[in-house]
């Protein structure tokens, strides 16, 4: 049976197109190893790509992270809306590779979880860059309201080599007063 070349040649690219992607989605690296203790604490958001649970969110996003005695993490997200009202949503995350601590499971809706992945970590603990192995999900975060502009710049970089489509990250402002 003989099919058009042209068909064929398209249904190859689709399937290798789809299992490079497969490939790439695998590849994702998360850090070599997170303590936990050092992570845990107040994180200020400074960019993510947009998602439907920050849609609301205007500015002044903020991440605090509290260690279980059960070994999971409560997990508890504010931000201001643009009425200048604050919205907080609370959850827990587990703990998915405990080799490396870096590859969490997040749940503010359970049983539905969502993949944290800590990609990158400054040796400080100064800045943390979380994300999922789908790249749908990608969060740049401090421990200050600010950042960098050359550590930011550096991070898109180094996430947009990784697949991420950081040209459509949205910049998070963190008002004073």
């Amino acid at each position: 049976m003989t099919g058009n070349p042209i068909v064929l040649s398209v249904i190859t690219a689709m399937v290798l197109a789809g299992m490079g992607a497969a490939d790439r989605k695998s590849e994702l690296e998360v850090v070599s190893a997170v303590d936990l203790s050092r992570y845990a604490g107040r994180w200020y958001e400074i960019a993510r790509l947009p998602n439907r649970f920050e849609k609301k969110c205007a500015d002044s996003v903020t991440a605090t992270y509290t260690l279980r005695s059960d070994g999971k993490v409560d997990v508890v997200n504010r931000c201001r809306k643009a009425n200048g009202e604050y919205t907080t949503a609370s959850g827990k995350a587990k703990i998915v590779d405990k080799k490396t601590n870096a590859k969490l499971k997040v749940t503010f809706f359970w049983p539905f979880y969502g993949d944290y992945w800590i990609l990158d970590l400054g040796p400080n603990y100064e800045y943390a860059v979380v994300g999922a192995p789908n790249r749908d999900y990608l969060w740049i975060l401090s421990r200050t309201p600010q950042l960098d502009e050359q550590l930011y710049q550096r991070l898109l970089r180094e996430m947009a080599t990784r697949g991420f489509a950081t040209d459509r990250m949205i910049r998070t402002s963190h008002p004073t007063g």
